[in-house]
């Protein structure tokens, strides 16, 4: 994995990037102590080297009729890498599954999911996710709260 050199001001333009994402070029500028041309030059490199990677605007799922998070855990069966692919293009494609990591340990992937209400939830449980290639076993964890949501990364400096 490659290390990006980034100064103190490419820092500070992160740290303010991530919780202002509406910024204009100058607030940011002002926020970090450059000129709005050096603030412009700087965040489009931040872009073009990959550090920013994008922009999204979150939305509240309560407001929208999802009120339930669930965690799943997903076995797969042995011999499962033959439909590997498969399996990972149907999860990119579900429009309910938030997050996936393959991981170690018991499981093989743990899926961040939402759902309208327990009943959607198991039935993409079961008529979705379950019939995907190579699915051996899902557990599911409901959340009872939110306690902290943050796609902010933490920094050093």
């Amino acid at each position: 994995m490659q290390t990006i050199e980034l100064d103190r001001t490419d820092l500070r333009m992160l740290a303010f990037l991530q919780l202002h994402g509406r910024a204009s070029n100058l607030e940011l500028a002002e926020a970090v102590n450059l000129s709005t041309s050096q603030c412009h030059r700087r965040h489009r490199r931040l872009e073009e080297i990959g550090v920013i990677t994008g922009y999204e605007t979150r939305l509240d799922a309560n407001q929208l009729g999802l009120g339930v998070t669930a965690f799943v855990h997903v076995s797969m069966e042995k011999g499962h890498m033959a439909n590997l692919r498969k399996f990972t293009d149907a999860i990119r494609a579900l429009p309910e599954v938030l997050e996936c990591f393959s991981v170690t340990g018991d499981f093989d992937y743990v899926l961040k999911v939402m759902a309208r209400d327990l009943k959607a939830l198991s039935q993409f449980l079961m008529d979705t996710l379950m019939t995907l290639p190579s699915v051996d076993n899902v557990r599911s964890s409901v959340c009872l709260d939110r306690i902290k949501s943050t796609g902010a990364l933490p920094l050093p400096g």
